[in-house]
């Protein structure tokens, strides 16, 4: 992989909850952060990203939206046809400047990452403890595999499963089960940020919430940062304190999880979260919305604002000037040029 820095301009402004003393680096800064497939392709276009120790930052957005790549792009786990560009500032240093010595020894102990589609991650020939053992004795020279083992047992405990379980391969584990592992296996080796990629893709409701809750007591426990990734504005609303929404690559809405949902001031965040429904509410009354027509595709992206095409109050002007994130009010930020005029019902229900 081709990973070049290149010089950025102002820091992004830190919302006030997230102030810390000067000289105390957060513990992830994303600047500026571009990724191009094949020289050609932008697939994450100019992020900015912040997260504290124990804070939880959500990303939402359709698939194709990029989530997925920026994921990877933190910890270069993309394919060498990708260019990455900007800073990833892991307790301030700078991922994409790491040897590779150092780059192998961040991974699982510095973050780790929960892959969406556990049965797809999981290595179907060996037993599901010897893979959560396998991070452990790779990072820790004075482990030895008993201990590597018995650590995988109570990981196990941990997030839920009896530690015999350990014995099991994956196919012998339900869907959540298998999750279950993946997030021991993230866990391995006590790192400070954990990205859950899309964690509970193809999990039952129950299932769904039983994993959310996990993970939710895990940051809170350990004090780590979490990033969590999904098309899905609900779950991230419940379940993180900050929401960054993401359009064509780039975050085009961001602030407190539960604000964004509830009134998003981007037309694609009000679009994203009238698609769901909400219960116990008047709200509940109308049935969800979808948004009519696909993300760009990144290889011929359109000008000026990149969702106006399927804007429902885009101006004349929104298609021949790019908009940048601007102040929405207290710790919100949107990439709109209405985001100054308040959103009527009417706009909010044809988004």
């Amino acid at each position: 992989m081709t990973a070049t820095t290149t010089t950025t301009g102002p820091e992004p402004s830190a919302s006030p909850d997230l102030s810390k003393p000067v000289g105390d680096p957060p513990l992830l800064e994303v600047r500026n952060l571009t990724v191009t497939y094949g020289g050609t392709v932008p697939a994450v276009r100019g992020v900015d990203l912040r997260v504290e120790a124990g804070q939880k930052l959500g990303i939402a957005g359709e698939s194709g939206c990029g989530k997925s790549t920026l994921a990877l792009a933190l910890l270069r786990l993309l394919p060498a046809t990708a260019k990455l560009t900007g800073e990833i500032l892991l307790d301030g240093e700078d991922v994409l400047t790491m040897k590779w010595g150092r780059l192998r020894a961040v991974r699982w102990a510095g973050a780790s990452i929960v892959f969406q589609g556990a049965m797809h991650s999981l290595n179907a020939v060996h037993r599901v403890g010897d893979q959560i053992a396998e991070p452990i004795l790779l990072h820790n020279a004075k482990a030895t595999p008993a201990a590597a083992r018995k650590r995988a047992g109570e990981l196990l405990e941990q997030v839920g499963l009896p530690a015999v379980r350990a014995q099991a391969y994956p196919h012998e584990l339900s869907g959540g089960q298998r999750q279950r592992v993946m997030i021991a296996m993230a866990l391995a080796c006590d790192p400070r940020l954990i990205i859950a990629d899309e964690p509970t893709t193809a999990l039952d409701v129950m299932i769904q919430a039983q994993i959310l809750r996990l993970i939710e007591q895990l940051v809170a426990d350990q004090d780590v940062g979490l990033i969590m990734i999904s098309h899905d504005l609900a779950v991230l609303a419940d379940t993180c304190d900050r929401l960054s929404v993401m359009y064509a690559g780039r975050v085009v809405e961001e602030g407190p999880a539960r604000q964004v949902y509830a009134e998003a001031r981007h037309p694609y965040g009000r679009a994203l979260s009238a698609a769901f429904p909400r219960i116990g509410d008047l709200a509940s009354r109308r049935a969800p919305r979808g948004l009519p027509g696909d993300p760009p595709d990144p290889a011929a992206l359109p000008g000026g604002c990149t969702f106006h095409p399927r804007c429902p109050v885009a101006l004349d002007s929104c298609a021949t000037e790019d908009q940048e994130l601007r102040e929405a009010g207290g710790e919100r930020r949107a990439a709109c040029v209405l985001v100054d005029t308040p959103a009527t019902d009417d706009s909010r229900n044809t988004a």
